[in-house]
């Protein structure tokens, strides 16, 4: 453990349909944990696709291929005692299980929320889209989520306060040893 309220790196893999509300919980877990003094980086599906997975689709195997690259950029942060952010639909569960396999500290966040307010909350038109044919392979549309069978973390982003769903992941946090409680 060092001063700055870290006490080692881990993973904190936020999974759930697109629109649950997984970058605004990121990025409020990682506003917290900066000012607790913490080693963070959120890393933002949006945000990879845009650089590090330039060329990905959306097939299966496209996204496979994303979550095993923000996994393994995860896994370097966590080596060097930052706790790393994944807000990654991540739709398929042996993806996911894989980057658990390979982490030291994994700690999976379900982003629960029902597709009714997922739509509702989608400013970017995408699930309209998907339902009129626009675009193929949508998670929660045209394309299944395997949701996690026994994550670390359950939050409800349509039943609880943003507030409420990031101390439930601080507190498993401290308790895995991860940062100050």
């Amino acid at each position: 453990m060092d001063s700055s309220g870290a006490r080692g790196g881990c993973v904190v893999w936020l999974t759930g349909l697109p629109s649950a509300g997984k970058s605004t919980i990121a990025e409020a877990l990682e506003a917290v944990l900066a000012r607790r003094g913490a080693r963070v980086q959120r890393l933002d599906g949006d945000e990879i696709r845009t650089n590090l997975s330039r060329g990905l689709g959306f097939s299966k195997d496209d996204r496979d291929e994303q979550v095993r690259r923000v996994g393994y950029v995860a896994r370097l942060l966590e080596r060097h005692g930052v706790v790393a952010i994944s807000a990654l639909v991540s739709p398929y569960r042996e993806a996911r299980d894989a980057v658990r396999a390979s982490a030291e500290n994994f700690v999976e966040v379900y982003v629960k929320c029902s597709l009714e307010e997922c739509i509702r909350r989608d400013v970017k038109g995408l699930y309209r889209r998907a339902r009129g044919g626009e675009i193929a392979n949508f998670t929660g549309i045209s394309d299944p989520y395997e949701p996690p069978l026994h994550p670390e973390v359950v939050v409800e982003t349509d039943r609880e306060r943003l507030d409420d769903s990031v101390k439930k992941i601080l507190d498993v946090l401290a308790g895995k040893g991860c940062v100050h409680g």
